[in-house]
């Protein structure tokens, strides 16, 4: 595997443990532990994947994401959320969001939609059962 991602997180655990998961599958990892650190960072590393918590401190996600698009139409973003609420998952799919996790992240969950997204272009979404969407 190869590809930069930019994990955004402000719980330095999740942050953790999603580089964890990354790193061995043989990706190269970036960290912001919030909204203004993760705009700042993409702008300069141009990573090829946003893995983005919805509820930080600061920033909400999604304004994150929004910012991200208005610099990069192109930014491929996952948002992940302890919120399971689908019409927070819709909010993501609308502001162009392309695919939508809930934590806590599971390798088995979380790596292929990575590997897809960045293999595919076009949006996929694991739901809350487990299917491919």
């Amino acid at each position: 595997m190869s590809g930069r991602i930019l994990v955004v997180d402000d719980s330095g655990l999740a942050r953790r443990r999603a580089r964890a998961m990354l790193e061995s599958a043989g990706y190269e990892v970036l960290e912001a532990e919030d909204g203004m650190a993760a705009l700042e960072r993409y702008f300069v590393a141009r990573p090829d994947l946003v893995v983005l918590d919805l509820v930080m401190k600061g920033m909400y996600g999604l304004d994150v994401l929004a910012k991200l698009r208005e610099m990069d139409s192109g930014a491929r973003v996952i948002v992940v959320s302890a919120d399971v609420q689908t019409s927070s998952q819709e909010l993501v799919t609308a502001a162009g969001g392309v695919g939508f996790l809930i934590k806590p992240l599971e390798a088995e969950q979380f790596l292929p939609l990575v590997r897809s997204t960045l293999n595919a272009e076009g949006n996929s979404t694991l739901d809350a059962e487990g299917k491919w969407s």
